[in-house]
């Protein structure tokens, strides 16, 4: 079949119907907000984005493994994402400084949906924007309830 779906086929499709922010799109949805993706490859040991920086956009991981950081901390160390994970996700709301660093942790691929396109989204297809702003919501949500967890076990351990 010449023009069946591309999703049994291509391998960024496959990856990017597992992100949870794009879960509750179609395939053809999922296609549409795939042409707004620009892939970017990063070297082992590479920086993505520094602490500081303008938010630009979200970022996906295709493949390899990135770390998130805050150098010069305690413990740098933050967390780590790998294929199918996406950070940087607050950029796409607002213009704030990015608050730690991502670097390549080893050779990556990724796709970064800046924030223009999604704003071109919203305006165009609201209805695939609000979907992927709703999982949003869910994801920084968690992340949130995640952190406060987090900081209330280490002021226990104090």
């Amino acid at each position: 079949m010449l023009f069946g779906p591309k999703s049994s086929s291509d391998p960024r499709l496959k990856l990017l119907q597992s992100v949870a922010l794009f879960k509750d799109l179609s395939m053809r949805e999922l296609e549409m907000v795939n042409g707004l993706l620009h892939e970017r490859r990063y070297l082992a040991g590479e920086v993505i984005f520094d602490e500081g920086e303008e938010g630009q956009g979200l970022f996906v991981v295709l493949s390899g493994r990135v770390k998130i950081s805050r150098p010069g901390t305690e413990n740098g160390f933050m967390i780590e994402f790998g294929p199918g994970s996406f950070f940087g996700e607050v950029s796409l709301l607002d213009q704030s400084a990015r608050t730690a660093q991502a670097r390549a942790a080893e050779d990556t691929v990724i796709v970064v949906l800046f924030r223009v396109e999604f704003s071109t989204l919203l305006e165009t297809h609201s209805a695939i924007a609000s979907r992927i702003s709703f999982q949003l919501a869910r994801v920084l949500d968690a992340r949130l309830r995640q952190a406060v967890l987090a900081t209330d076990h280490h002021h226990d351990a104090l």
